[in-house]
């Protein structure tokens, strides 16, 4: 019998807080903690690779606060921290650290990932466990680290297991093949790229596999009511068809009185399948932001309008 999981509708996205791009400072992820628990939150993520372990040091001693047994945490194996020969600037978060990203999917590997988590963390327990994002590592994740995961499970070590990933076919794999409780994917259940309703959502049905969307913004472009013309898509700078789509997308919403963020947010939660959806936070003022956009009510006939006009998938 797979586990229950309650998830909260939105979840904390911790990799911000772990200067993801820019530097933000222990206060602020405190507070921006805080706003998100004063705001009805109980689902927070983070993982060893977010700011070389930043993000977990700063989640676990902001949560460290409130009871554990009020909310869900998530964390990640695939990437064990290790000394590295020189200390340097991380590419993509802001930290400087003489730490470095040692891929290992092995059962040792997990084991060891776990450990050093739940220490950063200052925490007991993880109640979910990502494989994170094992892309060029099917074998190893398949034959090691979900066994070893299923196992931990199964003698309640951990209360869950899955994987995140910012693609749908290897984890409809995952689900199909392996006792996966729950996925992560990003920026494949969006307005912009619904792929994962192809294959995922199909497949999680079938087996009773709970998801979570995450990148409902795909990297900003649906971040705004109107999607700027320097705007980014899954981490690069946005085509010029891509911008139009979603600028002609925010018509229809301005239409119905809703904001192109607030129909983000709303798709993926359209699907039964999907639990939570998580949105990174890194200041009070992002947080309420978007607990303002998830509160809107958006009329269904905003999505047979999107639809008509081939702007959404049916």
């Amino acid at each position: 019998m797979k586990p229950s999981l309650t998830l909260t509708r939105i979840g904390f996205g911790a990799a911000a807080i772990g200067n993801l791009y820019t530097a933000v400072s222990p206060e602020t992820a405190q507070a921006a903690v805080d706003a998100a628990w004063s705001g009805g939150i109980r689902y927070f993520d983070t993982a060893p690779h977010y700011g070389l372990g930043v993000s977990e040091q700063r989640l676990g001693g902001a949560l460290a606060r409130y009871p554990r047994d009020e909310y869900v945490l998530s964390s990640k194996v695939g990437r064990l921290l290790r000394p590295g020969s020189t200390a340097g600037p991380d590419p993509g978060f802001a930290v400087e650290s003489n730490l470095e990203r040692v891929w290992d999917f092995s059962r040792d590997g997990v084991l060891r990932s776990i450990e050093e988590s739940l220490t950063r963390l200052g925490t007991d327990r993880l109640d979910i466990v990502y494989l994170h994002d094992p892309d060029d590592h099917w074998a190893e994740a398949v034959d090691q680290a979900a066994p070893t995961l299923a196992e931990l499970r199964d003698q309640g070590v951990i209360g869950a297991f899955g994987a995140g990933m910012n693609q749908s076919a290897m984890l409809t794999r995952f689900v199909r093949e392996t006792s996966v409780d729950i996925v992560l994917v990003a920026g494949r259940l969006t307005l912009l790229d619904p792929s994962a309703s192809l294959d995922l959502l199909p497949a999680a049905r079938e087996r009773n596999v709970t998801i979570v969307a995450a990148g409902v913004f795909n990297s900003g472009l649906l971040a705004l009511p109107r999607p700027p013309q320097d705007a980014r898509y899954d981490y690069v700078q946005a085509p010029p068809e891509l911008i139009a789509r979603a600028d002609a997308i925010a018509d229809v919403c301005e239409f119905h009185g809703v904001t192109l963020p607030e129909a983000a947010i709303a798709y993926p939660l359209r699907f039964s399948e999907v639990s939570s959806v998580l949105l990174g936070m890194r200041t009070p003022e992002e947080v309420t932001q978007n607990l303002g956009a998830s509160d809107g009510k958006v009329p269904t006939q905003l999505w047979t309008d999107l639809a008509e006009k081939g702007l959404v998938t049916a």
